[in-house]
């Protein structure tokens, strides 16, 4: 079964596990644990980290075969806290899994602009980027956003140690670009790859916003698309502007109507 989810990344130690702290996946897996009375794994699409948000998370999971889609998804709502939403469940056919099936994953990241973007119902869901901290260059986003498009081993723009020696860490970007946001009254970047290393659309964001704002030449940014390690990348955007958006699938993994 997939299970598409919402949820507000603030109050969550992130996706996974983790013992002692609260998480997307631990309270997803009590819930499901509860409507079938044994131990369920869930296994999610990707690892978002403390703080990110989504509305486009995939969790697949196994249960009994007398839960259908809707009644599960309605069962499983019933029990989750409210941060935390099923959006839809769908039976998958047999091989599919919810990390390794998938394609195609897709973020936004959102920067406000002007005044308001301190307000309690805004600064948990974009990053607050005011005339203090010097104005932004929309030509220098599109010029960075432009040039991350296509295929790159994005070794800059990643945590070291946390994918395998052998990965090389290629990541084909089919989708880059800067947005207005009225919602946000600011800016937002989409962004759409096969796949995302551990940090790397907060180090892109970043990083492009240290060159749109005059803090880094346009040419380092070029050097870290081919740069062997991250050591000259700026520090990552924080969590709270991301949001994983949607992860797509083989047409053939879903059961038709």
């Amino acid at each position: 079964m997939q299970l598409v989810l919402h949820y507000d990344g603030s109050d969550f130690a992130g996706w996974q596990v983790q013992p002692a702290q609260r998480t997307v996946q631990g309270v997803l897996e009590a819930a499901v644990s509860r409507l079938c009375d044994e131990p369920v794994r869930v296994t999610g699409a990707g690892r978002t980290d403390a703080g990110v948000h989504a509305r486009g998370q995939v969790a697949g999971v196994e249960v009994p075969g007398h839960w259908t889609a809707e009644r599960l998804r309605r069962a499983v709502n019933s029990q989750l806290p409210g941060d935390v939403w099923v959006a839809r469940a769908l039976e998958m056919k047999p091989g599919f899994h919810a990390r390794y099936s998938a394609t195609g994953r897709r973020y936004s990241y959102a920067v406000g602009l002007d005044e308001a973007t301190h307000s309690p119902f805004r600064r948990r869901w974009e990053y607050a980027w005011t005339k203090a901290d010097r104005a932004l260059s929309r030509e220098a986003l599109e010029w960075c956003a432009e040039r991350t498009m296509g295929q790159h081993r994005f070794f800059g723009f990643a945590v070291r140690g946390t994918a395998p020696a052998t990965d090389d860490h290629r990541c084909d970007v089919r989708c880059c670009r800067w947005r207005d946001s009225p919602e946000h009254g600011g800016l937002v970047l989409d962004i759409e790859a096969n796949r995302f290393l551990h940090h790397m659309v907060r180090f892109l964001v970043g990083t492009m916003l240290d060159v749109a704002s005059g803090r880094r030449p346009r040419e380092e940014y070029e050097a870290l698309l081919v740069a062997a390690a991250n050591d000259e990348v700026s520090p990552p955007a924080p969590p709270q502007g991301l949001c994983l958006e949607q992860v797509t699938y083989p047409d053939d993994l879903y059961f038709t109507a």
